[in-house]
């Protein structure tokens, strides 16, 4: 098996090394992620410009590829030729916060995956829910010992046909995640704010801020799993159609007027 593996974090960050070292005994991997942070950018594909993409090292000193496009330029890249051996598998991450409810709109970690799915290859995109206000420094091992365990179960049932997963890993030590959950997403509750300042030249600017996202925890949803120490794993699908909104607009009396 061939694996991809990217990030939105960047090409240095921890999380996409713990997750490599995990991975190569599922098979071979490369990994190819852009060259700085790109968190919470959406589903970006770049044509407006050309890419450039550089041979680096991570850390433990295994070869990789940075490229200056979003995180699904460097799927799209990869899937179209750049790496020349076939693809079986992408695998997305370890994201350095979770990525819950309509997160998944907003995530690289997650749009990346969707790239794949897209391009008709299987995809998992995997998030690690760490704390808000962390000060230490972050410790991706038992994420990246739980996505390659996951990983590997949904190789041997044949869940890879259904293409994309967004798997959620509890922050917690290895003895305590009591298991895995299979989910939907959670209502997202956001608390943006807009701050409007001034910059020294006495011009307004603005940032969109406000505190962290929480979500409503319902059973079945990825939150709870969350929140009562599973991993939670949602098989997502690229229609956003909603069927009952085709039924209760099928029921209405639509007209033209275009005299």
């Amino acid at each position: 098996m061939h694996i991809l593996i990217t990030n939105d974090d960047g090409i240095t960050a921890p999380g996409i090394l713990a997750l490599a070292q995990a991975l190569r005994q599922l098979g071979r991997v490369t990994v190819l992620a852009p060259d700085r942070n790109w968190s919470v950018s959406g589903h970006v594909k770049t044509l407006h410009r050309p890419l450039r993409i550089k041979e680096v090292q991570l850390a433990d000193g295994s070869p990789a590829y940075a490229t200056d496009g979003a995180p699904a330029d460097c799927v799209a890249l990869a899937l179209l030729g750049f790496i020349e051996e076939k693809i079986d598998l992408v695998v997305s991450g370890i994201n350095n916060n979770a990525n819950l409810g309509q997160d998944v709109t907003y995530s690289g970690t997650v749009t990346a995956a969707i790239e794949a799915a897209i391009a008709g290859v299987p995809a998992v995109a995997v998030s690690l829910d760490l704390p808000n206000g962390l000060t230490a420094k972050a410790d991706y091992s038992t994420a990246a010992r739980v996505a390659c365990q996951v990983i590997s179960q949904l190789m041997s049932h044949n869940g890879l046909s259904y293409r994309l997963f967004s798997v959620n890993i509890p922050y917690l030590p290895v003895e305590k995640i009591r298991g895995v959950k299979i989910t939907r997403q959670c209502q997202r509750i956001y608390r943006d704010q807009l701050v409007r300042r001034l910059d020294p030249m006495g011009h307004p600017y603005y940032w969109i801020g406000g505190d962290p996202p929480t979500g409503v925890i319902e059973e079945g949803t990825d939150i709870a799993a969350l929140a009562a120490g599973y991993v939670s794993v949602t098989p997502l699908h690229l229609s956003m159609t909603s069927q009952q909104g085709i039924d209760q607009a099928q029921a209405w009396h639509w007209k033209l007027d275009l005299t």
